[in-house]
């Protein structure tokens, strides 16, 4: 006799109970719905998505440097690593450099800001001042010599990632260069070091939905809904850009690996509706390396891939700075000419590269493209205050897919990629929750009936535990 199929309201409870996506799809309607209705409430809900990006963001450093050091040792290989990091960078150039033609191009053909016939005088510029803190984007030479650590522990602790990077590089080079006959307990004690850190986020992740209820009730209640009507056409060019973007980044991952960005986008669901909420794609980063790392990407490329991508490949800061630009200068009445649009694809080609972790780093970056073309007043930049938070979500959905989608080109370039691995995982036929631990929650197990009886797990070959390798 078949079992007895769950009521209705059993069903959506034990989708509640179970699936991160619908908590946090209910968190993000429901901090919609405090921030219209009770704006002043919601402003003291800041500390929620604060604190959770806070603890988030204590063990990137920590995660990147285990996952890297533990790819380099067990890939034996570091010759192959420079190659990846060096196919990584040519891809976020490339990449970059498109979204910011794309850009360009969009906000030429559009025109946003025609029509607004806008007197700079009467901006108040001194918002945007309280929105960088009165910092700037470093030079070029001062970036390359910030991502050098001056110690090892102040790499950590000032959540430096390209300082990490190195020091894991240097670290997973020496182990290959000693050996396990001089140093046979270090690989295995910062592979266990990995899983209580990942451990730890399964643990910080059950707090996402309140962290999407607290950020998202802000955002309406600070911002209200009408900025929306006010900038539409703006907000929609920027979208339908973004759009067309990940449009392309789907046809090259097609082209390069034969997977479908789609079924990526279902794999990642869970964090991709974090990011939205949070406006930060930080706050996902730990769980977007452990799925790479479980579709088949070897560890070496997802260590050094992801997180270089996070200060090299912000794809949709790119697109936004190209449009913003455009979109102040129609605003105040200054038509560029072809010379001068090629001169802001060139500031923003360097200026969006140091952006990672610097406060109002659009509004930095967009005011130095402004002083560079002499031509656009720099307070200008103040028109985009009240339309760069709502912003944040097309940001967040462009710079995570496209730093996904190179980890997996470059894995694939470089013969990192467990092709039917990832085939297998994306089209659901390897569940992540069968592969241990992590809270993950595939739509087969929301769907699943209830029964008292565990259900048999089938566990890949590639998940049972190996003994090192021996590394030279």
């Amino acid at each position: 006799m078949p079992p007895p199929v769950p009521s209705l309201p059993r069903r959506v409870a034990r989708i509640l109970r179970t699936s991160l996506f619908a908590q946090v799809a209910c968190a993000l309607v429901l901090g919609i719905l405090v921030g219209k209705l009770w704006p002043d409430f919601a402003a003291d809900l800041q500390p929620l998505g604060d604190g959770f990006t806070r603890l988030i963001k204590t063990i990137i450093s920590p995660l990147v440097f285990c996952v890297v050091v533990v790819g380099i040792a067990k890939a034996g290989d570091l010759k192959a690593f420079g190659r990846i990091g060096l196919k990584a960078l040519i891809w976020f150039e490339v990449a970059s450099t498109l979204a910011l033609l794309i850009g360009l191009l969009a906000a030429n053909v559009v025109q946003p800001g025609s029509g607004m016939n806008v007197d700079p005088s009467t901006l108040d510029t001194s918002a945007v001042d309280a929105k960088t803190g009165g910092g700037s984007l470093p030079s070029t030479t001062e970036f390359i010599v910030n991502a050098i650590p001056t110690s090892f522990i102040g790499a950590f602790a000032e959540n430096e990632l390209l300082q990490v990077l190195i020091l894991a590089c240097l670290v997973g080079a020496a182990l290959l260069h000693l050996g396990h006959t001089k140093v046979p307990k270090v690989l295995p004690a910062i592979e266990q070091a990995q899983e209580i850190i990942f451990a730890v986020v399964s643990f910080i992740m059950r707090l996402a939905p309140i962290a999407v209820f607290g950020a998202m009730a802000v955002l309406i209640g600070q911002y209200g809904l009408g900025v929306i009507e006010t900038y539409a056409k703006l907000i929609a060019l920027c979208y339908a850009a973004a759009a067309f973007f990940i449009a392309l980044l789907a046809v090259a991952l097609k082209m390069v690996t034969g997977l479908s960005l789609w079924k990526f986008l279902r794999y990642i669901r869970e964090e991709m509706l974090l990011a939205l909420g949070t406006a930060s794609t930080e706050s996902v980063m730990p769980r977007v390396m452990q799925k790479l790392r479980k579709a088949g990407a070897r560890d070496d490329a997802v260590g050094l891939v992801l997180p270089t991508g996070y200060s090299f490949n912000l794809d949709g800061a790119s697109l936004y700075l190209s449009i913003g630009t455009l979109f102040i200068a129609q605003a105040v009445g200054v038509d560029l000419s072809l010379s001068q649009q090629i001169t802001v694809i060139l500031v923003l080609m360097l200026t969006s590269k140091g952006m990672a972790g610097i406060p109002g780093s659009a509004f930095l970056a967009l005011s130095a493209t402004a002083s560079s073309l002499g031509a656009i007043p720099a307070g200008a930049v103040a028109l985009l205050l009240g339309v760069d938070r709502i912003m944040d979500s097309m940001r967040v959905v462009t710079n995570l897919l496209g730093n996904c989608v190179a980890v997996f080109a470059v894995s694939r370039w470089e013969g990192a990629l467990d092709m039917e691995r990832a085939k297998k995982v994306l089209s659901g036929e390897i569940e992540p929750r069968a592969e241990g631990g992590d809270g993950d929650e595939s739509a087969a197990a929301d769907e699943a009936p209830e029964s008292d009886a565990p259900a048999p797990v089938a566990v890949p070959a590639q998940l049972t535990k190996e003994p090192a390798p021996e590394v030279s």
